[in-house]
């Protein structure tokens, strides 16, 4: 991330220092202070420009609601309550949830795409793709919530003795699956993909589990052998769990709505012991990079 100056910030503004001053000691303006200078980062000063952009009345943008679409996450779901954001959740899976910001019907998508790249390994960052991909998307943003640990669920003790997906393949064990559109099921699909398989050569439980804890409550009562879900969803139902990769966990929203109140409160909170610790109890979770900007469009 590159940061300016004052005198430097002021020139890119267009402002001069004494009035940049009067917004750094009032709040105004993204800053923050190191060994006594103020510096400030070019990407935030952008984005607090492009917020306070005044559009003629044929172009006014409904706000979107105050809510957070896509993926279904423990620690998300527990940073919305604990940080006093005011925002709510819907769990539809990544797909449906990117769809819904498109149409402004949410404020955020949390996503966790998975695709891959034109050496057959998985993609480095689908997220940013899919984000940069996406239509009607050309002031997006996308800021990191955590990296998380995916892999497969199963019952206690390990009774088939699963080590990977070429276990689960070569054994025709039960496989619980999610819908379509949700990360998890792309990450199944591109490592089926990969192993030269698809999930025709799986032995499936039909009914699809909307979330991941929803999945590994089928597993825990017995009707699934296994299923690909995060190891916070497996700990949670006191299953164990076999990892298969860490995966960029994101959260996704138009430039405008970074600076919204709601959203602020929750960016803020990413910052907070609070959220490190609540990581480790969990398990499953790097928190490192939660509040850094990953893409902009």
């Amino acid at each position: 991330m590159e940061f300016l100056t004052t005198s430097e910030a002021a020139d890119y503004l267009r402002l001069g220092e004494r009035k940049l001053y009067e917004l750094v000691t009032t709040g105004a303006i993204p800053c923050t202070k190191v060994t006594g200078k103020w510096l400030f980062p070019r990407h935030e000063l952008d984005l607090w420009v492009l917020s306070g952009l005044a559009r003629p009345a044929g172009m006014l943008i409904a706000e979107p609601p105050p809510v957070v679409g896509g993926s279904q996450d423990e620690l998300l779901d527990w940073s919305l309550r604990e940080s006093g954001s005011g925002l709510g959740s819907m769990s539809e899976g990544s797909a449906r949830g990117l769809e819904r910001l498109q149409r402004d019907e949410v404020m955020a998508v949390a996503m966790h795409f998975h695709s891959l790249d034109a050496d057959g390994n998985l993609a480095a960052d689908a997220n940013a793709t899919a984000l940069r991909d996406a239509p009607d998307l050309h002031d997006a943003l996308l800021v990191a919530f955590v990296r998380r640990e995916q892999g497969l669920v199963l019952p206690p003790g390990n009774p088939k003795r699963l080590r990977g997906l070429s276990d689960v393949l070569a054994l025709g064990v039960r496989m619980a699956m999610r819908q379509q559109g949700t990360g998890a099921q792309m990450l199944l699909d591109v490592l089926l993909r990969r192993a030269g398989a698809s999930t025709r050569d799986l032995r499936r439980i039909e009914m699809p589990a909307l979330t991941g804890p929803d999945l590994a409550e089928i597993v825990r009562a017995g009707q699934a052998d296994c299923g690909i879900a995060t190891r916070a969803s497996a700990r949670s139902a006191g299953l164990d769990f076999v990892p298969l990769v860490w995966e960029n966990f994101d959260l996704a929203m138009r430039q405008r709505s970074y600076f919204r109140p709601a959203m602020q409160g929750l960016i803020r909170f990413l910052g907070e012991k609070r959220l490190l610790q609540r990581a480790v109890e969990l398990t499953g979770y790097d928190p490192s990079p939660a509040g850094q900007i990953r893409f902009a469009a």
